[in-house]
């Protein structure tokens, strides 16, 4: 083989071979997703009301809800998930690993996580504050009360930190008391080995649904920090992102609306513009994501609207018994913001 020959031969193989490892690297997370036939979702291990595991093996609540939303838009099957429990250490691991297609494990967005950890926040499905839950028989009304008190908290979680800017600025003393996990945090409240546990104050009435019990303990009403809980999906997709986001946005949409599970096949016959176009009836809105113009409509049928999956998972109509507050629709004065499809 002459030089000239030889040369054309490489410059036609590492240009193959610069192909493919582009192709590579283009694969989206939906056409990874679309091919192996399930979507990847890490969860919590077991908070009631956002990511639990009931006795028949089955997931449910606020957050499984957003996964299995994903699902139905993407394949009509809100099933075709593959849940991940992640424990407060490796969470944001299996995103950056991309272990997971997205993390919906009630996490909060802060600054640092979404400029130096590598993944991004699609949307904010609870927004919620840190607060503390202590024994009733401790006397303690309010959290300026827990001067000298032990916190037992949860490490790894901006928890910590909130809980020492706290009493940093209201110049209190405390001794913390750190375990790897909520669970081993509230065991160690009721065992009375702490004066009080800190976490979201929609998880402090979750986990005080495990204790033998509940009713011998109080959730303080002061709230020590924002926190903004959501999925999060690893940087670098944005087609992703913008899936996961519309998701919710449909949920919002669709009780905007007035449209549920149970009507929302009737409602493919209403005359309103923007409905046609959230079902689907009207126009292309599923091609720019990937997906058939029925997306939202999917979604609807299988999961519902986003005040559905609120009471039936955390809200008045649950065990948890939270109020819609900053989560009601800006309609109600919330913060629940439903983008339009148009």
């Amino acid at each position: 083989m002459t030089s000239k020959h030889w040369l054309t031969g490489l410059c036609l193989s590492l240009t193959a071979t610069a192909f493919a490892s582009g192709a590579h690297a283009q694969t989206s997370t939906l056409d990874r997703v679309k091919a192996r036939g399930e979507l990847i979702c890490g969860n919590h291990i077991a908070l009631p009301g956002f990511g639990l595991q009931g006795p028949d093996g089955r997931w449910d609540g606020l957050d499984i809800d957003l996964c299995r939303a994903v699902a139905s838009a993407i394949f009509n099957d809100p099933n075709k998930i593959k849940f991940v429990p992640t424990t407060p250490q490796m969470r944001f691991v299996v995103v950056q690993s991309g272990e997971v297609d997205m993390l919906a494990r009630n996490a909060t967005y802060t600054m640092s996580r979404d400029t130096t950890a590598g993944m991004a926040w699609p949307i904010i499905n609870y927004f919620d504050g840190q607060g503390f839950m202590v024994k009733k028989s401790l006397g303690v009304t309010e959290a300026k009360g827990l001067n000298g008190a032990s916190i037992c908290v949860t490490q790894g979680t901006t928890t910590e930190l909130n809980l020492a800017d706290f009493f940093r600025a209201n110049k209190l003393k405390y001794e913390i008391i750190g375990f790897s996990t909520n669970e081993e945090g509230v065991k160690a409240l009721e065992a009375g080995r702490c004066d009080a546990f800190t976490t979201d104050s929609s998880g402090l009435a979750a986990e005080r649904l495990k204790f033998a019990k509940p009713d011998d303990f109080t959730i303080l009403p002061t709230l020590i920090s924002r926190e903004p809980l959501g999925p999060a999906v690893k940087r670098g997709d944005e087609s992703w992102f913008t899936l996961v986001k519309w998701a919710h946005y449909a949920m919002l949409n669709a009780e905007e609306f007035g449209m549920t599970k149970a009507n929302v096949d009737e409602m493919l016959k209403s005359p309103n513009p923007e409905i046609k176009r959230l079902l689907g009836v009207e126009g292309k809105f599923g091609e720019g994501l990937g997906l058939s113009n029925d997306w939202a409509y999917r979604i609807i049928k299988h999961v519902g609207n986003y005040g559905e999956s609120f009471e039936r998972n955390v809200g008045m109509g649950s065990r948890l018994q939270l109020k819609r507050g900053l989560n009601a629709l800006a309609s109600q004065g919330g913060l629940q913001y439903p983008h339009p499809i148009r």
